[in-house]
């Protein structure tokens, strides 16, 4: 007989004990670990980016009469990036981008709809082809004095303002997204198959708290 429990075998007390304390500390190292993974997953937020890949302006004509307004045809590609690796974004409104002209909204179009879902680590990208026979516009003698400035130049300086509100997985605060993309676009013919375009970033917004 060698003294040994029946239960452990010739295994001593002080090494049973061991192996249940190291069993132990794993159990907490891996606690921690999945805890730490869920804290970098969903507890710190990274915001999205944006930016306009591409875009043409084939028309933009400045009308007087009955009213002030804006006859343009204005195409853009928008690459919106979720750089979350596992919160996905999901609009609780409708994504919308408004153009504007010497800082006055001529138009506004629908980029994506409510409950439109971006996924994690994941770029969508958006094609907007707008345009209208006379984008009613309030530019004030100043803006009429800007609009033949550029006319004259050929190039015209549009601002695309970007307004989206998300909720994000896992989290209950709602947030609102909002972007400036200031746009310097030569007036070319529509029959031109290939324009010159440098790609613009687009400048976020302060973020409310929690978002």
């Amino acid at each position: 007989m060698c003294g040994c429990d029946d239960c452990c075998g010739c295994i001593s007390y002080r090494t049973r004990e061991n192996i249940k304390y190291g069993c132990i500390c794993f159990g907490v190292v891996a606690v921690v670990v999945v805890f730490a993974v869920l804290l970098a997953a969903y507890a710190f937020l990274r915001h999205v980016s944006i930016i306009v890949e591409d875009a043409s302006l084939t028309r933009f004509a400045l009308l007087t009469t009955p009213a002030t307004a804006l006859a343009y045809n204005l195409s853009l590609s928008l690459n919106v990036r979720n750089p979350n690796w596992a919160m996905s974004i999901k609009n609780t409104e409708p994504f919308e981008a408004a153009y504007k002209f010497d800082g006055q909204q001529f138009d506004r179009v629908q980029v994506s709809d409510k409950g439109d879902k971006h996924p994690p680590r994941k770029t969508m990208v958006y094609r907007l082809d707008s345009g209208s026979d006379g984008a009613l516009v309030s530019l004030g003698n100043a803006g009429v004095v800007e609009y033949k400035k550029e006319n004259e130049t050929g190039v015209f300086e549009v601002e695309v303002a970007l307004t989206r509100k998300v909720s994000y997985t896992a989290r209950y605060t709602k947030c609102k997204i909002e972007a400036t993309c200031k746009l310097k676009l030569k007036l070319v013919k529509p029959e031109t198959t290939t324009v010159v375009f440098e790609k613009v970033k687009c400048k976020l917004e302060k973020a409310e708290k929690n978002c």
